[in-house]
């Protein structure tokens, strides 16, 4: 990387900084902090909602799909759209018209509405691992990026400036400056894409007759995957817009139902299509330039979801390069702070609250921030013990869709509200999709662990609740 591209880098990096002491200044308490005064616009909901789940890990995640498998790789964010306005049609009327839920924070607190506190703090157990471990990957993501870019950096190194540079802007400014900064990087990453990366990658290859004759067929079908691909994807992704606490902060953050719903349906349009096919096709044109050997990288080392930074670092020229790692490095930051600011959440106010509760909002407030920093720190020595990000979304993804899905819908939709019920099935769910992934059992049909997660869940949801009905009636 040339000496402008790392000032432009720099001062971009600074000023997202000052974005965070900017708000730190101008948040009075916790509802500004952990839920940007509950006054925000759909645009700036809906960009922040798409930024935090496509963000940078999916970024170089597709990436790697597309470099491995081709355009196919684009209906895993197919699940993102349709999970996006499923819950735009059910479940945000569901939460924003409920008076109870008006001063809400969390997302467990919904669940000790529902049931009761000690089923909560088990929904924030869960919920704050689910997001520690998607910190993690974002820092990854962006450690992996700037490894891929920077030649001779050290990805330990790099992990270490996103972490500083994520963390502090996120303890600063809490949600405010995470929404307002989401809407500017993914605005930045959306035109580093259509403008820089797109355009300038398709020529250095040599345009479409070179691209279609280094690659076989199969990398420019929609088909090139297994169902057991589509539905692993889906029983992950899908469900996580029903569950995930980043979202439930931004319905909380809305200013009213209609403008929440409309954030929900831009987000899941900008996922699926836009940015499922520009990401892959990204993915795409690296894969063309490795087989070509225009980046110089041995086939036996080369990870996949590498593939892309080593081609950008390639084939963009000073400048240039410095604003199109920018824009990859605001993805990396829109969902890192995102889930940060989730994970800070859960302890602040659903482990801490009673505490908390003592204390004077600004104070309260102080503390949040301290529990950001400590959290932010802990999932970056995390993310030093891992090495494939999408891996690592997903196992995170997996294991709050098999430990919260069943439950939240038995309460709000069913209005089924048996709190053994609801812990049983939590403990259940979660910790069988953990076991699997964690020992690697071979499962049947090739299914994805959260499969098994989420059915064992069901069934002893069902199973409680029924057994306990019976002796209630007897």
């Amino acid at each position: 990387m040339e000496t402008i591209d790392l000032i432009i880098f720099v001062v971009y990096m600074i000023l997202m900084l000052g974005v965070g002491f900017y708000f730190m200044r101008s948040n009075k308490g916790q509802d500004d902090y952990f839920v940007g005064g509950r006054s925000m616009g759909s645009w700036h909901i809906g960009l922040s909602v798409v930024a935090t789940d496509v963000g940078g890990g999916f970024s170089i995640g597709l990436g790697g799909l597309g470099f491995a498998m081709g355009l196919s790789g684009s209906w895993m964010l197919f699940t993102g759209l349709l999970g996006a306005w499923l819950a735009g049609v059910f479940l945000i009327p569901k939460v924003k018209q409920n008076p109870a839920f008006a001063k809400f924070y969390t997302f467990p607190q919904i669940f000790k509405y529902l049931f009761n506190r000690n089923v909560a703090i088990v929904a924030a157990i869960i919920s704050f691992v689910g997001y520690l471990g998607f910190t993690s990957s974002q820092l990854l993501a962006g450690a992996k990026l700037a490894a891929g870019t920077f030649r001779g950096l050290d990805i330990n190194l790099a992990l270490l400036i996103m972490g500083v540079i994520a963390v502090v802007y996120t303890v600063l400014g809490g949600l405010k400056a995470v929404i307002y900064t989401d809407t500017v990087q993914w605005i930045i990453l959306l035109m580093g894409f259509i403008f820089i990366g797109l355009p300038v990658s398709y020529f250095y290859v040599g345009g479409w007759k070179e691209i279609s004759e280094t690659l076989p067929d199969k990398y420019f079908s929609l088909a090139n995957l297994t169902w057991q691909d589509l539905a692993n994807w889906g029983i992950t992704i899908l469900p996580i817009w029903f569950v995930g606490m980043t979202l439930y902060q931004r319905i909380f953050a809305s200013r009213d139902v209609k403008s929440a719903q409309k954030a929900w349906y831009i987000a899941g349009v900008f996922e699926w299509p836009i940015m499922a096919f520009m990401g892959v096709s990204l993915g795409v044109l690296a894969r063309v330039a490795f087989e070509q050997d225009m980046i110089a990288v041995a086939k036996e080392n080369l990870d996949p979801e590498m593939g892309l930074p080593i081609l950008l670092r390639t084939v963009l020229p000073p400048g240039i390069m410095g604003l199109m790692m920018s824009a990859y490095f605001s993805a990396v930051l829109s969902t890192a702070d995102s889930c940060l600011m989730a994970a800070s959440g859960n302890i602040t106010t659903d482990l801490c609250g009673r505490w908390l509760n003592k204390k004077k909002d600004w104070v309260s407030m102080r503390i949040g921030q301290l529990f950001t920093l400590l959290i932010g720190t802990g999932a970056l020595i995390i993310a030093i013990q891992m090495t494939n990000v999408l891996e690592l979304m997903l196992y995170s993804y997996a294991f709050m869709v098999s430990g919260l899905l069943v439950p939240i819908l038995a309460g709000l939709f069913w209005d089924i509200r048996n709190p053994m019920a609801a812990m049983a099935s939590m403990i259940v769910g979660g910790g069988v999709t953990a076991g699997l992934s964690i020992w690697g059992v071979t499962l049947p049909l090739k299914l994805d662990p959260n499969f098994f997660g989420v059915f064992a869940s069901l069934l002893v949801f069902v199973l409680i609740y029924k057994v306990m009905k019976l002796t209630k009636s007897n």
